[in-house]
């Protein structure tokens, strides 16, 4: 029997195999590993709650990190509402003025915007902290 490491490459005709083979590949671009780990947490939440807004979390942060959502203070305070729960797939920057208390999850977020949010009354979480807080996913919004 050949070594896994040496066997010819077999196209998958199947597509749902096709579908795992693809998915595989895009997460092996990943090198940072907790990033890889947030992934696969996000998606068995997801499975384990039905909560399809976790494993949309998990599509948005698995493509190029230059696709992902940078959001301003000020879309935010566009966009929402007093003591609302949001989340923003990517980078929260501080451009923008706030007034109100929210609670935010992001990947990453600005010194400037996390000193805006949390003079307004706000909240900065993680997003592994929110998903553990709301595993459900009930009463969060997608931002960006």
């Amino acid at each position: 029997m050949t070594p896994p490491d040496l066997r010819p490459n077999v196209y998958i005709t199947r597509p749902e195999y096709a579908l795992i083979r693809c998915e595989k590949m895009s997460m092996d671009r990943k090198r940072n590993h907790t990033l890889v780990k947030l992934i696969q947490d996000l998606k068995t939440l997801s499975r384990e709650h039905d909560a399809p807004i976790w494993r949309t979390i998990a599509k948005k942060l698995e493509g190029p990190s230059r696709n992902w959502a940078e959001v301003n203070i000020s879309r935010i305070a566009r966009h929402s509402k007093e003591g609302e729960t949001l989340i923003v797939p990517g980078k929260l920057l501080g451009a923008g003025l706030i007034s109100f208390s929210v609670i935010i999850a992001a990947y990453n977020i600005s010194n400037q915007a996390k000193h805006k949010i949390e003079a307004a009354g706000g909240k900065i979480l993680t997003i592994r902290e929110l998903s553990e807080s709301h595993p459900d996913g009930t009463g969060i919004r997608i931002m960006g």
